[in-house]
């Protein structure tokens, strides 16, 4: 079958693979500086899964840099109040994301997976996406890439992105088969439902802990609510499990109100139940004129909400260090070396939050619950404050250090240092 992407005199070209939200904001953010881009996505179809995010201030703050405002304000809901509870509803801390964010001047916006994805492709409206297009190997000739589809079908430019997510193809022919996949330990439950409940108030993220479990209630706007679940569970009784909405209401029996009420309005049909899975991380990300980015660069676990946005970092950042490079392969290095302490730092983060957040055992659960209620208030902003914010595109080839937008003064590095957690762990 024929090839796509042929280079336009005086043009340069991108093929990303993969339409989820670190690809599309790739292509948006590489047509922004003068790329001609082409997308290809192996499923049949944009269809989002029914689970919602935070896109958190970072990922706002990143977009800017490259003139890119998506206006998810309308289609979500900014987040107002943060409150963590045991599982019996008693609160264990209020979390300070609104006060972080006001001062910052970038809010974290609470959104479904289907409304992000809209919004990314209003703005990837000209863009060419092509659809049932699955990558099975790259190729560099000369100084450009050439993807080849499992259908035959191949496509060069300039710059190939593999954005293809935990299970990537580009990332697969870098690494070699047989690549270490880690099971987070617990299995997740997802729904999306309208829902309205007297102790749940609009503009809310509630977090929930048990033992060895978790709920989360997140509002994202027009009478809809996200919800989460998590419960320890081996890999082995996880990855076969099929108990339905009847077996996580039965999960979380004695709950308080307001969990077992969103689990019963949910429709069936819109309840996920997932096994979370990370990978160790991987550098080098690239060779030539190919890169990876989001999950395919640095799957990570939940338990930040910061997978999306490293996502929509990565493509800023991506295309500031492309933008002016002299030549792409060296822009793409620069790109990478720009971008791991920071994913790296958020990557182990999240895994080391979960597993402190997931704490099961009467001691391990106090002690849990008394290091988050009693950590001084200041010392709390500090730990959040850095994943909150946008550490900027570093040293950009023929253009000098580029500054983060929303960048707070006298915050420290923003791209390193211990989030919330025992033992310097990260808070979700």
């Amino acid at each position: 079958m024929g090839s796509t992407g042929a280079k336009r005199p005086g043009g340069r070209t991108a093929v990303v693979v993969g339409a989820g939200i670190g690809g599309l904001t790739a292509a948006v953010a590489l047509r922004q500086v003068g790329f001609d881009v082409e997308v290809f996505e192996r499923a049949p179809e944009l269809r989002a899964a029914g689970f919602g995010l935070s896109v958190m201030s970072n990922a706002t703050a990143a977009l800017a840099t490259v003139d890119i405002d998506l206006g998810l304000e309308k289609r979500g809901r900014v987040m107002e109040t943060y409150h963590v509870k045991d599982h019996k509803g008693r609160l264990i801390r209020e979390f300070p994301f609104p006060e972080i964010t006001r001062r910052i001047g970038v809010p974290c916006v609470c959104i479904s997976r289907a409304d992000l994805l809209a919004a990314l492709l209003d703005a990837a409206a000209d863009i060419p996406v092509t659809l049932n297009a699955a990558a099975e190997r790259f190729e560099v000739v000369g100084d450009r890439a050439r993807v080849h589809f499992t259908d035959g079908r191949r496509a060069e430019a300039d710059l190939l992105v593999g954005a293809d997510g935990f299970n990537s193809a580009i990332r697969r022919q870098l690494t070699g088969p047989g690549e270490t996949v880690r099971d987070s330990g617990y299995i997740a439950w997802l729904g999306i439902t309208e829902y309205s409940h007297p102790r749940f108030a609009p503009g809310s993220v509630v977090h929930l802990w048990g033992d060895g479990m978790r709920f989360g209630l997140v509002d994202i706007g027009r009478g809809r609510l996200y919800w989460w679940g998590t419960k320890n569970m081996p890999y082995a009784e996880s990855s076969t499990w099929s108990g339905g909405k009847a077996g996580v209401l039965d999960a979380y029996s004695g709950w308080p109100d307001e969990v077992r009420e969103a689990i019963r309005v949910t429709p069936p049909a819109d309840l996920l139940t997932l096994n979370t899975r990370d990978r160790p991380f991987l550098r080098p990300w690239g060779t030539g004129p190919v890169t990876l980015l989001g999950d395919a660069a640095h799957p990570m676990l939940t338990s930040l909400g910061q997978g999306s946005a490293m996502a929509m970092e990565d493509a800023a950042v991506l295309a500031r260090h492309v933008q002016h490079a002299p030549d792409v392969a060296g822009g793409l290095r620069s790109y990478e070396a720009a971008r791991y302490d920071r994913t790296r730092m958020i990557v182990e983060a999240t895994r080391s939050i979960s597993e402190f957040e997931q704490s099961q055992g009467p001691l391990r659960r106090r002690f849990r619950d008394a290091y988050f209620r009693l950590m001084p208030h200041r010392t709390l902003v500090g730990k959040l404050e850095p994943a909150l914010t946008f550490p900027g595109a570093g040293a950009v080839p023929g253009a000098g250090a580029v500054p983060g937008a929303g960048a707070v003064p006298g915050a420290g590095s923003p791209g390193a240092g211990p989030l919330p957690g025992a033992g310097g762990r990260a808070g979700r």
